[in-house]
Parts: C-alpha cells; structure tokens; sequence
C-alpha cells in the first residue's frame, strides 16, 4: 500500500469522524432544546446519541445508561399498573 493511499485512508476516516460529531452533535442539541420546545425531544436525543455512539465511547455509555433508565422506568409502569384495581375504573393504586 502506498504512503498516498494509507493518507486518504485516514483523511476519509476523519472526515467521517468529523461528520458523526457534528450531525450527532446538532442532534443531541436540538433534542435537549426539543425538552422546552415543541417537539419529540427524547426521540431525538437518542437518535443523536445512537449516532454519536458508532465513533465515541462517552457516547455509548450515555446511551447505554439512558436505556437502562428507560428499562427501569418501563418496569416500575408495568408493576404500577398491575396493582391497579381495574373494577372501580380509578386510577391505578400507584397513581391516586
């Protein structure tokens, strides 16, 4: 391989780094904002940092963090839902 060929290699390597931190970063940015504005903000994020997650190992630990939130959060909804009394049509136990 010639020194030319290793040099567009890493140039093209980086310009896609580049282009990851940038899109994923304009993203995550937006996604936050989305939190005050009109908008799926948390969706958003996610996509952002699922993005960023592909280049950077800061990323996937947030993301893999953030679904482990979401896990638990799922979790506790379902078991809050399950001691809900359904024959009184209130809401569930959990929840009143």
């Amino acid at each position: 391989m010639s020194p030319l060929e290793v040099n567009r290699r890493s140039l093209a390597g980086l310009v896609r780094r580049a282009g990851v931190l940038v899109t994923g970063g304009v993203l995550l940015v937006a996604g936050i904002l989305m939190l005050v504005l009109p908008g799926p903000g948390l969706l958003v994020i996610l996509i952002g940092l699922a993005l960023l997650a592909t280049e950077f190992a800061w990323a996937r630990r947030a993301l893999d963090r953030l679904k482990a939130v979401g896990r638990r959060g799922s979790q506790t909804l379902r078991r809050v839902a399950e001691k809900g009394d359904a024959s009184d049509g209130g809401p569930p136990a959990g929840l009143r």
